[in-house]
């Protein structure tokens, strides 16, 4: 307790005492509370997946709503991800749902803006690799869970999800694929085999970025740029609506 009320006399001149208050009562460090030039504060604490989770239903009033999909692949029709994300968010009430993603500001990213534009509180869920690769996380993500973490997401070599991975699903009511690779395969197989909302949109990644890639790591220009979620969606009109 001196602590906190310590750090909060310290931080008051950048931080309000409504900030130190919730950080607190969410036994957030106060010294991982990290403000950007956009204004957003966000924790930078590395955490496991079963804390990162309790922290985010604390900040839940009902739903969290999860979006999954590409990130650095980015997206060929920007304009189509953004009339699908305002059209999925438009389903929710802002004071009754949270919405997450994966906290970076690239491709599925775009949510963020938007979100926070129509009212939304925000987080993102990270592996500890964005970190130590200095990855850009998205300005209009209010709370980032960094999980400790060698992978970047997904089933593991055993058949385990990474911790990442593991953090994304448990803490999601409802997830929303729109395209996405492996990884987004991954979570959204098993957030339906939970018994999660799972809802999915197909959509290419980047064209150009993506050939980009291929010849940069010797493989041959790929054929198909719809990603490896969309495979679990193939047969399918669509899943449960929220």
């Amino acid at each position: 307790m001196f602590y906190e009320a310590a750090s909060c006399a310290i931080l008051r001149s950048v931080l309000s005492s409504s900030m130190c208050i919730q950080a607190a009562s969410l036994g957030i460090p106060l010294a991982t509370l990290v403000h950007n030039k956009s204004g957003v504060f966000t924790t930078r604490a590395i955490m496991d997946a079963q804390l990162a989770v309790e922290r985010i239903r604390a900040l839940a009033t009902q739903r969290v709503v999860t979006f999954l999909g590409f990130s650095d692949a980015g997206y060929e029709r920007e304009a189509q991800l953004q009339k699908l994300l305002l059209s999925e968010l438009s389903q929710f009430n802002p004071a009754q749902a949270i919405v997450c993603a994966g906290a970076t500001a690239s491709g599925i990213g775009m949510v963020y803006s938007l979100a926070q534009q129509m009212g939304f509180r925000t987080v993102g869920i990270v592996s500890s690799l964005a970190l130590a690769q200095g990855t850009a996380r998205s300005p209009n993500c209010q709370h980032v869970f960094v999980i400790d973490d060698e992978t970047w997401g997904g089933r593991q070599t055993n058949g385990q999800l990474s911790s990442t991975s593991q953090a994304m699903i448990d803490a999601s009511d409802v997830m929303i694929g729109i395209g996405g690779g492996a990884i987004t395969r991954d979570e959204l197989e098993e957030g339906r085999s939970r018994g999660k909302i799972v809802r999915f949109h197909p959509a290419d990644m980047n064209h150009a970025r993506a050939m980009e890639n291929a010849a940069q790591q010797g493989k041959p220009p790929p054929l198909t740029f719809g990603g490896d979620a969309q495979t679990l969606f193939q047969d399918q009109q669509g899943e449960e609506r929220a």
